[in-house]
This record gives C-alpha cells, sequence and structure tokens, in this order.
C-alpha cells in the first residue's frame, strides 16, 4: 500500500523533526537554556586491580542523610554492576554523607570505594540483617547454638574484591548489638563487620572501621588476602571486637594498620574442635607488618583458640603494643587437635603489659560436649627474637599440656622490664620444651640459656611468602555524580 503524506502529517513531522534538533542542542550544552552542569570526582588508590566501569551509589538511588535506608540502594548497585565482570570489572564509589544500610553482598570483580567524608552506617532494624547457617568448621555460632547474622558488608564464593576508599568510615554502631548480647537476647551470633567466605584475591585498605557488633574483619576459607592500612576502633570493654581474624586461610599480608578493640587485635583461626579436625583447613603462610595494638584485656597476637584445622608459618615483625594484655598468645586446649607450628616473631616493642608472652593448654570454652579429649594439639617451632619490653606484670607464662608438651620453643635477644608490681616469679613454665639466648630476666629452667652464639637460632625463614609477589597497582577513576 502507498502511503499518501496529506498536509497535517507533514506539519507533525515537522514539528517531530524541530523537537528532537532542540533536545540535541539541549543535550549538546548549545542551548542557552541549559541549566544544569555534569559534576564529577576523580579519585585514585592503590589496588591488586583496576576497574573499567565505575558508577556512584546515588544513580541507584542512595540517599546519604543519616536516616534513610540504602540497603535496596546497595544491592540495586551491586547487582547492576556485576554484568561488568568479564568486561575489565567495575567499583562503587560512595560519596560523602552518612549511607544508613543494612546487610549487603559483593560480587567478583568489583571494588567498593569509600569517599574519605562518606561513612557508611550499620542498620539497627532487624529485618536488615540476613540470618546464616553456622560455620562449617565452627558447628555452631560463637555467641549461640544457633546460625548467625550475616556480616554487614559479606560475600561468598568470589574472585577479585577490594574494600577501600580515602579512608572513609565503615561504623557498625555496635552499641546496640552489645546490649543484646550482655542481656543474653541474642538467638542468633552478632555480624561481624567485613565477612569473606571461599573467595580469592581479596584487598581491605585504607579504612576506618568503627563499633563492631563482634569481629571486625573475617576473611574465612579464601586465599591471597591483603589487609593494609586499617584503623579499627571500639571502646577496649566492647565484648568480642576483634581486629583482624584470619580463619582457615592461606596466603596472607596485614601490614601497616592501628587497632584499638576489646579483644585479640589480630587472631589467628582454623575451626573449633571435632567441627575444625573435620573440615581440616588450616591457616598458613600468614605475614603480619607494622601493627599497632591496644588491648587492655586481650593479645596483641593471639593463635586460637579455636586452631583445630591448624595453623602453620605465621611471621609477624615490627610489632608495637601499648597497655595490652600479652603481645603474642598461644590458646588451646585438650580436645582441640590440630597444631600450631612454625611461628616467627621479631622486632616487637611492649609498654605496659602483664604478659609479653603467653601461651596456655587450659582453655576449655568448647563448642560442645562431643570434643574427642583424645585430640590434643601440636604446639612446636615457636621462635621470638628482639624484644623490648617496659613495665611488664609478668614475663611469660607458658604452661603446655600434660603427655603433651609444648616444643621447640626459641627466644632470643629479649629484654623485659618489669614493673614496680611484677611478680616475684616473672616466668611460669611447665610442659614446655626449648631454648634461649640473651634473655632478660633469666627465664625458667625449661628454657635454658645457650649464650650468645645462639641467637641467630630464632630468625624468620629465608625464603619469602608467596603474598609478597602479589603487588598493588596505581588506579584512577572517574565518576559522575547524580
Amino acid at each position: 500500500m502507498k502511503l499518501l503524506w496529506k498536509p497535517h502529517m507533514m506539519k507533525a513531522v515537522s514539528r517531530a523533526i524541530f523537537a528532537l534538533f532542540f533536545v540535541t542542542m539541549l543535550s549538546s550544552g548549545i542551548g542557552e537554556s541549559r541549566k544544569s552542569k555534569i559534576v564529577t570526582t576523580s579519585f585514585e588508590y592503590n589496588a591488586i586491580n583496576c576497574r573499567a566501569h565505575t558508577a556512584s551509589l546515588t544513580d541507584f538511588g542512595g540517599v546519604g542523610d543519616g536516616k534513610t535506608s540504602n540497603t535496596k540502594a546497595f544491592q540495586a548497585a551491586i547487582s547492576n554492576l556485576s554484568q561488568y565482570g568479564s568486561d575489565g570489572g567495575s567499583e562503587l564509589y560512595v560519596p560523602a554523607g552518612k549511607w544508613l544500610t543494612g546487610s549487603f553482598s559483593l560480587t567478583s570483580h568489583f571494588t567498593l570505594y569509600l569517599d574519605k567524608d562518606a561513612v557508611l552506617l550499620a542498620s539497627q532494624d532487624m529485618s536488615e540483617w540476613p540470618t546464616l547457617s553456622p560455620l562449617p568448621s565452627y558447628g555452631r555460632g560463637r555467641d549461640a547454638p544457633a546460625g548467625r547474622y550475616q556480616s554487614f558488608i559479606f560475600g561468598t564464593n568470589l574472585t577479585d574484591v577490594i574494600i577501600t576508599g580515602e579512608n572513609g568510615t565503615i561504623d557498625g554502631q555496635g552499641a546496640f548489638w552489645w546490649q543484646q548480647f550482655h542481656r543474653k537476647k541474642l538467638k542468633y551470633t552478632r555480624p561481624y563487620l567485613i565477612e569473606l567466605m571461599y573467595s580469592d584475591n581479596i584487598q581491605i585498605s585504607t579504612l576506618t572501621l568503627l563499633n563492631s557488633p563482634s569481629w571486625n574483619v573475617h576473611p574465612v576459607y579464601s586465599s591471597n588476602i591483603i589487609v593494609q592500612g586499617i584503623t579499627i576502633i571500639a571502646p577496649v570493654s566492647s565484648p568480642n571486637t576483634d581486629g583482624i581474624n584470619p580463619d582457615s586461610c592461606t596466603n596472607i599480608r596485614i601490614e601497616d594498620c592501628y587497632i584499638v578493640s576489646g579483644d585479640d587485635c589480630v587472631a589467628v583461626k582454623s575451626g573449633w574442635d571435632e567441627y575444625g579436625i573435620k573440615f581440616g583447613w588450616p591457616t598458613k603462610q600468614l605475614a603480619i607488618r607494622r601493627l599497632t595494638c591496644i588491648s587492655p584485656y586481650s593479645a596483641t597476637i593471639a593463635l586460637g583458640s579455636e586452631m583445630s584445622g591448624g595453623i602453620q608459618d605465621v611471621r609477624a615483625e615490627d610489632i608495637t603494643a601499648i597497655q595490652t594484655e600479652s603481645g603474642v598468645r598461644i590458646k588451646t586446649a585438650v580436645g582441640r587437635g590440630g597444631f600450631v607450628r612454625d611461628i616467627y616473631v621479631k622486632r616487637m616493642n611492649l609498654h605496659t603489659m602483664k604478659w609479653a608472652f603467653k601461651m596456655t593448654g587450659d582453655y576449655n570454652s568448647h563448642a560442645d560436649s562431643h570434643y574427642d579429649p583424645n585430640a590434643l594439639p601440636e604446639i612446636k617451632g615457636i621462635n621470638y627474637r628482639d624484644v623490648v619490653a617496659e613495665n611488664v606484670t609478668i614475663a611469660a607464662r607458658f604452661e603446655g599440656i600434660s603427655n603433651d608438651p609444648f616444643t621447640g620453643i626459641c627466644i632470643a635477644n629479649v629484654t623485659i622490664g618489669l614493673s614496680a608490681k611484677a611478680k616475684k616469679q616473672p616466668w611460669t613454665c611447665a610442659d614446655i620444651e626449648g631454648m634461649t639466648s640473651g634473655v632478660t630476666p633469666p627465664p625458667c629452667s625449661l628454657l635454658p640459656d645457650q649464650g650468645p652464639q645462639k641467637i641467630s637460632a630464632c630468625d624468620f625463614p629465608q625464603e619469602p611468602l608467596p603474598i609478597d609477589s602479589l603487588e598493588l597497582k596505581k588506579c584512577a577513576s572517574t565518576v559522575l555524580l547524580s
């Protein structure tokens, strides 16, 4: 059929062409009536990988007023950006503001970037916290027998994940959770602030973490992990606010972190009693460098107590602790099984401590009554050197397990200055074997001094850890702000 152009049709087409031309002029900035301007911001950061696509949380309806829930905005943003996983990856920029949100999950080949004036506020609406099954290597929740609340920032089975910023803040608003915990009103274990499970190539860097409901950073069943430049702060009386807890992980680097907390600053773990033994994933090849810790009731670095899958090849150096209960602590018990071996610590500066070193086999906190009383832990090859401590109440408490002594303890070039209120016996030793060289005050008879020629016996292995080959790149991004 032949189309006949009538006069009224020609006028309509002419009007449409004019309107299209006018809109084109506006969008290209030619028209004088254009009033709005495109606002962009640029930022740079170091990362294991850079991204090809960038979006702002405001593109997905985010409102940074500290009152409006942004849970759906985060979910929509991350879901949308996941399409770029095979196309150079993506990053979500969180601008300045206070962004209230419940728990949300990340995706692979993804960066979450917080502006220096961005604050993520954890929601106190319980409906915005999904629940999960207990970790298989624990068998139950840490707070309650049932499962656990999903962590504030969560992810599982991911590859290439970065959580970073310009010292932006993640505030867990933990007081709400601490009160519920103390009142024994929780049916599920409190959420952690950041948890990534079964994942590979992880970076968590250049952020401030405040008031976590429980543990702050918890990589679990994961590998190739960098935690760098993190500031963690919680009241020293807050329950279980551990700083960084690598758990059944391989190839980890923790460096340049400052932690004030109500529990261990770094706690190395690998599962609990029979569940950890069955799961059988050790934590190994861990480097801890340039850590500063304040924790009056806990340790600077703790190994355990949940270590039933094993802990091996931990190297810690350039560690400072102030007003902290202990410098390095190994916590285990009959029924734990597993092992802690090949631990190397050097260049520690300790100020005002209860113990410089503590190692005990009586940490009898069990998942349930079904643990195997014949599952004895192996504690072997524990090396401390180049340590200076002052104002210390007890130099060390080393108490192994009867018929299961802790062996291969090596302590060299260590000077511990005792406080005015120090115990008369600065060393407590039982069921241990080892040696010392150049240690003050003189240790117990189970750690005989081998003379100054043995100082090098406690040194680090010469070969580097694989994580040191993972280098960061300089990334530069620009994002449109709607």
